[in-house]
């Protein structure tokens, strides 16, 4: 097996993932079942790596083998000759992914999102711009088979949003969105501009993991709890019933504010986990602020207020500051079937980063 590769760690996980294996079938039960489900299901595809590329070394050491027999034809020699060749590309593509499988995983990568979109400089502009990126989301969430579920939302006077807060229910969906935090910024002429002016305005984007229960220790004394009416276009229920909440934790003065449901209780249940998002962030930030080493992995700075993309729609193009991508793809990155595009070039770049980085260690 490659020489790049860590071979006694790689034969540990595959004696590991087949202990997993014979537990699972003999008798595992209620929790124990599910924590060993769970590291068979994070073990099993690089196992299935490791086996392919045993596979593809045996296959080439065999055609090796008839290259160099005297008796073989020149046609059977031919044949052998091509092999090795597909062979030879199949390996380095295995031992690649392999070692990708290798890199440590954010524990949060398999978590949803929480989606926090804010209109920017730009006035009512920055809040349609707003509107259009929470859409470009939805949309990609719906391609992959995520929920949306709607928190707060604060909807600007001719249109979009000052600032929508979201879950994005799905596995997997921060790993995806988790590079989409930063400013994003908008080059069009609006539609009440009579001169044909291209503007400039922006929108921040967060993307926060999901937190658990387990996550965050929070101390109910240190949450000020506010009720009150809820406040803009809608049913009824609006300026009647106060059902509308929002939540202060004193130690940091985090604020969070819930009010898209009529009953309280579900307000306050939707306030709460949005707070833990919230508390999780900060304390991950602060981690990864003091860690010089994680730094070389991460794509940009991971600064909120660093522009990350411009999105130029008299030339219907987007641009991705931070890996110099520009696509001319502009109308099927906001419908979010070519967002994906952008999100593999920059996993791509992350992960080059994070191998760069365990070569020099």
């Amino acid at each position: 097996m490659s020489s790049a590769l860590p071979l006694a760690k790689l034969d540990q996980l595959v004696a590991r993932h087949a202990e997993i294996e014979a537990a699972l079938a003999h008798g595992a039960e209620g929790d124990e079942y599910v924590r060993l489900g769970r590291e068979f299901a994070d073990l099993s595809p690089v196992v299935e790596q490791v086996q392919a590329l045993k596979g593809a070394e045996r296959d080439l050491e065999g055609a090796r083998e008839l290259l160099a027999d005297a008796a073989s034809d020149p046609e059977m020699k031919a044949l052998a000759e091509s092999e090795v060749e597909r062979l030879e590309a199949r390996i380095e593509e295995l031992t690649h992914e392999v070692r990708l499988a290798l890199l440590p995983k954010d524990a949060m990568d398999e978590r949803g999102v929480i989606l926090e979109v804010r209109a920017g400089t730009g006035g009512d502009e920055a809040a349609l711009f707003a509107g259009d990126l929470y859409r470009m989301y939805s949309r990609y969430a719906a391609e992959h088979g995520w929920s949306v579920e709607v928190l707060s939302e604060s909807e600007g006077t001719m249109g979009g949003y000052k600032e929508i807060v979201a879950a994005l229910h799905g596995r997997g969906a921060y790993a995806r969105l988790k590079f989409e935090s930063g400013v994003h910024r908008v080059q069009r002429v609006p539609e009440t501009e009579s001169g044909g002016r291209i503007h400039t305005s922006a929108a921040t984007v967060a993307v926060l993991p999901e937190a658990e229960d387990v996550d965050v220790d929070i101390n109910e004394a240190d949450l000020r709890i506010d009720v009150f009416r809820a406040q803009g276009a809608g049913g009824q229920h609006v300026n009647k019933t106060e059902s509308a909440v929002r939540i202060t934790h004193l130690p940091t003065n985090t604020v969070v504010m819930v009010q898209d449901e009529r009953s309280q209780h579900r307000n306050k249940a939707r306030a709460m986990a949005l707070l833990r998002s919230r508390l999780l962030d900060e304390e991950r930030t602060r981690a990864a602020a003091g860690r010089a080493a994680e730094r070389k992995g991460q794509v940009g700075s991971g600064d909120r207020s660093e522009r990350i993309r411009t999105y130029n729609f008299p030339q219907g193009r987007v641009t991705d500051h931070r890996i110099n991508l520009t696509l001319y793809k502009l109308e099927e990155v906001m419908a979010g079937t070519a967002l994906d595009e952008i999100i593999n070039a920059l996993l791509t770049e992350h992960h080059a980063a994070l191998l760069a980085a365990a070569d020099e260690a």
